[in-house]
């Protein structure tokens, strides 16, 4: 699981440092044909990571619920995301990789309850969620490196 959960902080960490030479109104800038934008993507893949890794096992969620429930799945930008919360947002991309392996080594979330995801792959433990993030994370890496393209075709 180490391993899995180092190269998911690696290719997160990649991505940050591959956008760092957008503003952040570019992170904010929603292209046309999608409903979100960057800063969304990034902040839903450590919403995503807590609901599937602690919500899941009846833990409570490293970042706090407000942050939580506004990049949950099914959800959209609420508006802007100010230079400050962009760098939390980087921050926490790192921070809950690390929390979450200090948590997985302490044996928290043995009373995993298992779910189907809407790509219809069986989680049936921690293990299953943490071997299931490079796939989640991969999407929606997608989305980022299709997003900066086009911000950047439109300067």
């Amino acid at each position: 699981m180490n391993q899995i959960i180092d190269n998911v902080k690696q290719v997160r960490t990649s991505f940050i440092e591959s956008l760092s030479e957008l503003t952040a109104a570019q992170l904010n800038e929603i292209p046309d044909g999608f409903n979100n934008n960057i800063i969304w993507n990034l902040a839903h893949l450590v919403a995503a990571q807590q609901g599937i890794c602690y919500l899941r096992a009846g833990q409570e969620t490293f970042v706090d619920k407000d942050f939580y429930l506004r990049y949950t799945g099914g959800t959209k930008p609420e508006g802007i995301v100010s230079a400050e919360e962009i760098a939390q947002i980087k921050t926490l991309l790192i921070s809950t990789l690390d929390q979450f392996k200090t948590d997985y080594h302490q044996q928290l979330f043995d009373n995993y309850k298992g779910w189907t995801t809407r790509y219809g792959v069986d989680l049936n433990g921690i293990e299953d969620a943490v071997k299931f993030l490079p796939l989640h994370e991969g999407l929606h890496l997608g989305y980022i490196m299709a997003q900066k393209r086009l911000i950047l075709k439109n300067i």
